[in-house]
């Protein structure tokens, strides 16, 4: 007879013991449904629920929390429970008197008591790769809140580049209807009122290019908010955004935006943590240099004489194990050579990230300071150019100006128009640019 054996082993380490009766897969989050309505602190508040850089952020902490359990599992007992069958000829036995079977059950405890401090060293490094998982979460945040607060600025732009064209074709249409009636009366020529018809016409492209701006930026805004549901209703029904832009002056210091974005801004302390962190994993590495040593205890039962539980020896076991690897053909020093390796691309992207981190503030504190200049000088501009066409207006009702010159002071007041909104736009983007950059939450977030 052939000899069987049916070996069994569970092995549960304590800290282990939950996560092993956890769902194997999270159920997915409800989607939320787009508001009828949003202004830009609702805004804001979906992209934090809903936004998929955001999400996929919060699962690397999680992940990395299950990392953290996994490794300081290492620093606490581990619980065995061992079973053993065997069915085999008694010519080929090795009990006495001979069976043609032999079974034992165990259950054995270890705990490390020294591994050249890789277990320390190895949960430090889990802790601050957990801290780096934190941080590059709200640098996740930060971007995408910036993203979201862009994409709103770019719909209430687009919104009122609108109504800019909007008026200036209602502007054009009443001059056409005053050129025409003049053309009735027999006072101005054809070709006039040909030119104000050809005016009116060509309104209607910047019209129809403003209204098609603002279909794409309500679904750049959609896409930085994280919303996905695509149903008939969606499809055909806009939600009304609420809001305007405004110019709130703001002052800003360059050298306190390089302060605080040396202090503040999440992405340099993540790699800061990581650069901690491949300090740890080099130190983990190294320790395989060394012995480690295990202290284990248990209770074992084992078949006795017969084959009945009555006469099955048991009792209690402790003692003391150890392993050193004296050699190991230069494996351990490949591991502390990649890990010192990593350490010091670490600490080079670190570098790096603090030199594009000041680039970065320059670049958007003049930004900043470009578009305070453009709102400034587009300020007065607008009442200047609403007057110019007033006072074109009168001249040509009395007769001592052109149509042509009527016609002008239109194009130059919608061109007014459009500079202060664009410029108001350029400011509200460079605040939040610039404070992106020095390492600040979002406004609606902070307040």
């Amino acid at each position: 007879m052939k000899p069987v054996r049916l070996p069994l082993v569970l092995t549960l380490p304590l800290a282990g013991i939950l996560l092993a009766f956890a769902p194997l897969s999270a159920a997915p989050e409800p989607e939320q449904p787009m508001p009828g309505s949003l202004d830009l602190k609702s805004a804001i508040g979906f992209a934090i629920e809903n936004n998929f850089d955001i999400r996929q952020a919060r699962e690397r902490i999680k992940q990395q929390d299950g990392v953290v359990i996994e490794v300081t599992a290492r620093a606490i007992p581990n619980v065995a429970a061992t079973g053993y069958y065997e069915h085999l000829d008694k010519s080929i036995s090795s009990q006495f008197p001979a069976s043609d079977r032999y079974w034992s059950v165990s259950l054995t405890a270890t705990q490390t008591l020294f591994a050249g401090g890789g277990v320390r060293s190895a949960i430090k490094s889990a802790d601050l790769a957990r801290d780096a998982a934190m941080l590059d979460l709200k640098n996740v945040i930060n971007n995408a809140l910036l993203s979201v607060r862009i994409a709103f600025y770019d719909v209430l732009l687009n919104q009122e580049k609108i109504k800019v064209q909007e008026q200036n074709v209602e502007l054009l249409r009443q001059q056409l209807k005053n050129v025409t009636d003049r053309f009735n009366a027999g006072t101005v020529s054809s070709f006039e009122k040909l030119r104000a018809e050809v005016a009116v016409a060509n309104a209607q492209v910047p019209l129809i290019t403003a209204r098609n701006d603002y279909r794409l930026s309500i679904e750049s805004l959609r896409l930085a908010l994280g919303f996905t549901r695509n149903s008939q209703d969606t499809l055909t029904k806009v939600p009304d955004i609420l809001g305007s832009l405004d110019y709130t002056p703001t002052s800003f210091d360059l050298q306190a935006a390089f302060d605080s974005a040396h202090n503040n801004r999440p992405d340099l302390q993540r790699l800061a943590k990581l650069s901690e962190a491949g300090e740890q994993t080099v130190t983990t590495a190294r320790s395989n240099y060394y012995p480690n040593l295990q202290l284990y205890g248990g209770w074992a039962l084992r078949k006795g004489v017969s084959n009945t539980l009555s006469d099955s020896p048991d009792g209690f076991l402790v003692g003391v194990q150890s392993q050193w690897n004296i050699f190991d053909g230069r494996a351990t020093g490949g591991r502390v050579a990649q890990a010192r390796s990593v350490l010091q691309q670490t600490k080079l992207a670190q570098v790096q990230a603090q030199l594009d981190a000041e680039v970065e503030v320059r670049r958007a504190f003049s930004s900043w300071q470009e578009s305070t200049e453009l709102v400034d000088a587009s300020q007065k501009v607008v009442a200047q150019a609403e007057e110019a066409v007033r006072l074109a207006t009168a001249r040509y009702d009395a007769g001592t100006a052109t149509q042509l010159d009527v016609l002008q002071s239109q194009v130059d007041l919608t061109t007014a128009r459009t500079n202060q909104l664009q410029a108001y736009y350029n400011y509200n983007t460079a605040v939040a640019t610039l404070r992106k950059a020095m390492g600040l939450p979002d406004q609606s977030v902070n307040g």
